[in-house]
């Protein structure tokens, strides 16, 4: 007997033919369509070069002026510079060092720029050029609510901090292997700079900085200090991808090894550190107590000679408490007096009446800067020319001449001010000074006045703000002094 399914049966037989030839038809339909590819990161301009970095004092900010610097910053200018067109630079600021590495393993920068320390485990990772500096891990620590960590031990059972992915971590591991006691936390979102500031405000007890922050911070918080040294001085480079960054490594070692030998590398580390140890913390908590006290009363003074010679009013104010500690009856035994120490003669050539008069002695110590300034090459640049005025307003611009033949001599740069102080420091030395025009000086004495100015006018920029006459007439600045003062206040 034959089988017959039946209605209900060919209703199924056809359900199944049905979706046999569909999911034919969906087989044919993909083996002809394009699969969709994931997204890709578009291939990076090979003539912009992307630098990942951070913002700190040492390696890329904004100034006072609104400009961009730092020492990271300038080399990484510099550096493009050097490629010439088509070659373009281009910054990628991270918000904590943690965040460096992964951005150039990513391929999302060509070289990372962050004052790094080269260790073993880095180098496992990334390329590294030349060492261009060199630093030392310290732990930082307040000295009015813990004593010295000069050892080890006194590290134990405290409030330690320490910046995320930064050798320092690596430094304090090596400790902890002899002392498993030590423990820390590290911090992604807070840098070396705002945790040394956590320490000065008692917040922490103890951190570590490289040993150039912490000299750079002390101008804003005297109440910190260096305490023993974790490892050997670290080398301080440039990193750079392992997979695809060979020929560029070429250019970096190139090029540092051009301003290395040209004196650019020693200029711009003169720059950004030089002045940095030349104020004890006494000498600093002083100026922050007359920079409330005192300067108030002569701001109106320095901001009108600004407008009248356009030099910033912070430098001249650095200039006048380096001269008189804003003291206008000051009197030296030498007869130089008042605000601005006018010598007899200064003050005849720029008309002055009364040494003693306050707005007669700045208007008078601003326009002779600017004239001693005029009489200097206008070749140099900034800021080593304000750097040279700085000299020759303490001691004359025929030694700044001597000393700046001088270095030439010896084949460094003589419109450089780092080279230069080389030599003003040989015009006591006979071999030298017999063949100067100007003969024999003293001259270590207007390196020392030179870098002092630098140092206060460093921390003048920190606390006040540049004057806009347009913008701002005659208004005094609103203070924000460190902590250590606005306690004591």
């Amino acid at each position: 007997m034959q089988y017959s399914p039946g209605k209900s049966g060919h209703v199924r037989w056809l359900k199944t033919m049905l979706a046999v030839l569909f999911a034919g038809l969906l087989g044919c339909s993909d083996s002809n369509t394009p699969k969709q590819l994931a997204p890709t990161k578009p291939k990076p301009d090979p003539y912009t070069i992307r630098f990942v970095t951070i913002n700190s004092p040492s390696t890329y900010f904004i100034d006072s002026q609104n400009n961009y610097a730092g020492l990271e910053y300038d080399l990484a200018k510099r550096f493009v510079e050097f490629l010439g067109p088509p070659y373009s630079l281009k910054f990628i600021v991270v918000d904590s060092f943690d965040k460096v590495f992964p951005t150039l393993l990513r391929g999302d920068a060509d070289i990372a720029a962050a004052d790094i320390s080269i260790t073993a485990a880095r180098k496992r990772q990334v390329l590294f050029g030349p060492a261009f500096n060199q630093v030392q891990s310290m732990v930082v620590f307040n000295r009015e609510n813990n004593r010295e960590p000069g050892k080890a031990e006194a590290l134990l059972q405290k409030r330690i901090v320490l910046p995320k992915g930064t050798s320092f971590v690596e430094r304090m591991r090596e400790l902890q292997s002899k002392f498993p006691a030590l423990t820390w936390r590290e911090s992604g979102k807070l840098s070396s700079e705002q945790l040394i500031e956590a320490v000065a405000r008692n917040e922490i007890d103890f951190t570590v900085a490289d040993n150039h922050l912490l000299a750079i911070m002390q101008y804003n918080y005297p109440q910190l200090d260096a305490g023993m040294m974790l490892g050997q001085a670290d080398k301080i480079a440039w990193a750079l991808n392992k997979l695809n960054d060979e020929e560029r490594l070429k250019q970096v070692e190139a090029f540092f090894k051009k301003i290395e030998k040209d004196g650019t590398l020693r200029n711009l580390l003169d720059r950004y550190h030089g002045y940095t140890k030349r104020l004890k913390p006494v000498d600093i908590t002083a100026f922050l107590s007359k920079s409330q006290t005192l300067l108030p009363k002569y701001i109106r003074l320095f901001k009108n000679a600004q407008e009248i010679t356009d030099i910033d009013w912070r430098l001249l104010a650095a200039l006048s408490y380096q001269e008189s500690h804003w003291d206008n009856y000051s009197t030296s035994p030498t007869n130089v007096r008042g605000l601005m120490m006018l010598t007899e003669q200064t003050a005849n050539m720029m008309n002055v009446s009364d040494r003693l008069d306050p707005k007669q002695s700045v208007i008078a110590g601003a326009k002779f800067f600017l004239w001693m300034k005029d009489r200097i090459p206008t070749r140099i640049p900034e800021p080593d020319r304000t750097f040279m005025t700085l000299a020759a307003y303490n001691n004359g611009v025929g030694h700044l001449e001597d000393a700046r033949i001088i270095a030439q001599r010896l084949g460094l740069n003589p419109d450089s001010w780092a080279d230069v102080k080389r030599g003003y420091q040989l015009l006591n030395d006979p071999a030298y000074y017999v063949n100067a025009r100007h003969g024999y000086c003293s001259c270590g004495a207007p390196v020392i006045y030179t870098e002092l100015v630098r140092s206060y006018y460093q921390i003048m920029q920190k606390y006040f703000p540049p004057y806009d006459p347009g913008v701002d007439p005659y208004k005094i600045a609103d203070i924000k002094m460190p902590w250590l003062l606005a306690r004591a206040s």
